[in-house]
């Protein structure tokens, strides 16, 4: 199977708008394309400094030039432990952010169990553990916003073999798995952290390169409501613990919502990194 090694971290920024007294300072993983790209550069356009983030200098430079205005961009991959750690600790580097859109993810069509450096399955590492791991290592914001998607109510709540070590592999499930452990992290930061507003989103399954070119969503509306959560002033935007379809608050899976399960997947995410979650 491919093996993913961590790339050099390299982090750039550029002196922060002084003009602007409601700007904020706000990071964006994988958003060196799709809704990531988008939700860039509609904060950009609101004035807020934005910085970018990419899994490799290439990428990173290639984002910087698609998001004029950007402030800066953290290159590293989100397969590897030692890759987030790195992500983590150059992103805190440029100082604490007002908010976090942990943006950065792979889809449903990888045919096989496709191995990381750290023995685990690729899809858990970016979309899963990738969130887990810059949440509990970067500088506390005031605001985290979690890209799940719709297909989270397929998703396995009983956490079984998140590894899919004993599981035949199925692409669909893993990912349906991953934007579930999103949501299960959302909520309990949001539990866990009171002073922070921590929330899930779904954009809709638009026209992205994962999203495919037949996707039936409206694509402007894609990246909306995580620049909405972001930086909002809306004050349904200053909320935590919530789940939002187009800026509207949409179900979840029922099983999201136990304390129990939430507590079960942060426990599991502590012994597959080796990183704990501080206390509030």
């Amino acid at each position: 199977m491919p093996r993913f090694a961590g790339a050099p971290i390299v982090a750039s920024l550029r002196p922060p708008r002084a003009d602007s007294p409601d700007m904020a300072r706000i990071f964006i993983t994988g958003s060196a394309d799709g809704l990531g790209r988008m939700a860039a550069g509609l904060l950009v356009a609101d004035g807020h400094d934005v910085v970018l983030h990419a899994r490799n200098e290439a990428r990173g430079r290639d984002a910087m030039q698609a998001t004029p205005g950007a402030a800066g961009v953290v290159t590293g991959d989100l397969a590897t432990l030692a890759g987030m750690r790195a992500v983590a600790k150059a992103a805190n580097a440029l100082g604490r952010f007002d908010a976090v859109i942990h943006n950065a993810a792979v889809g449903y069509r990888e045919p096989v169990r496709i191995e990381t450096a750290d023995g685990l399955p690729h899809v858990l590492a970016i979309n899963s553990l990738a969130p887990y791991v810059l949440t509990a290592l970067m500088e506390r914001p005031a605001r985290l916003v979690y890209v799940s998607s719709g297909l989270h109510r397929s998703g396995d709540a009983s956490l079984r073999d998140l590894a899919w070590k004993a599981r035949t592999w199925n692409g669909t499930q893993a990912y349906s798995d991953s934007k579930l452990h999103d949501v299960l992290l959302a909520f309990a930061i949001a539990r866990r952290w009171p002073g922070v507003g921590s929330n899930a989103i779904e954009p809709g399954w638009v026209a992205t390169k994962m999203g495919g070119p037949g996707a039936p969503d409206d694509l402007s509306l894609g990246p909306r409501t995580q620049a909405w959560l972001a930086a909002g002033d809306d004050p349904k935007a200053r909320v935590t613990g919530g789940y939002f379809y187009h800026q509207r608050p949409k179900d979840v899976l029922g099983a999201a919502r136990s304390a129990d399960v939430q507590d079960r997947f942060i426990t599991a995410c502590e012994a597959l990194t080796g990183i704990a979650l501080p206390p509030a």
